[in-house]
């Protein structure tokens, strides 16, 4: 236990790099995926995808991986808001860190979505369609980023 209390809207944050590549970012996105206490299993499976990703791109795999992430990591999204007996979709800004959270879900979302193959290839394939700004998770932001916009109206509700 801390000796000192966090201050208000401090968060801690713990740095965990990943076996392969060191990087933060991926060692995040490894433990993201519900490995139901197998994680050198989910570790395989990731590391395998990154061979694909770089078997089909030609490039480093780690780069194709963040610009995938960074790409669909939204700006934009609404959060209700009740105000007076109405709820308003207000739209407010997205925090770094739950951006790249919101991207990583939405890309395993839509790859164990995928029928018909091994999951490292439907993870390789939707980070590589998310890499090339295509895909169903790069449609979700986009359809994020219309509705916050659609909803401009009620940003003075906001707070």
């Amino acid at each position: 236990m801390p000796r000192k209390p966090l201050k208000p809207g401090q968060k801690r944050i713990v740095v965990t790099l990943d076996n392969r590549y060191g990087n933060p970012l991926l060692a995040r996105f490894i433990n993201k995926i519900d490995f139901r206490g197998k994680k050198s299993t989910i570790e395989k499976l990731v590391y395998k995808a990154l061979d694909i990703i770089k078997e089909k791109t030609k490039e480093d795999p780690l780069k194709v991986f963040v610009t995938a992430i960074e790409n669909v990591r939204p700006m934009l999204e609404v959060k209700p808001r009740r105000v007076g007996g109405a709820t308003y979709q207000v739209p407010a800004e997205v925090p770094r860190i739950r951006g790249e959270a919101l991207a990583m879900r939405w890309i395993l979302e839509y790859a164990h979505g995928r029928k018909g193959m091994e999951m490292a290839k439907k993870l390789g394939e939707e980070l590589v369609l998310a890499y090339k700004k295509e895909g169903s998770a790069y449609k979700k932001r986009e359809d994020t980023h219309k509705m916050a916009e659609a909803n401009k109206a009620f940003a003075h509700y906001r707070w």
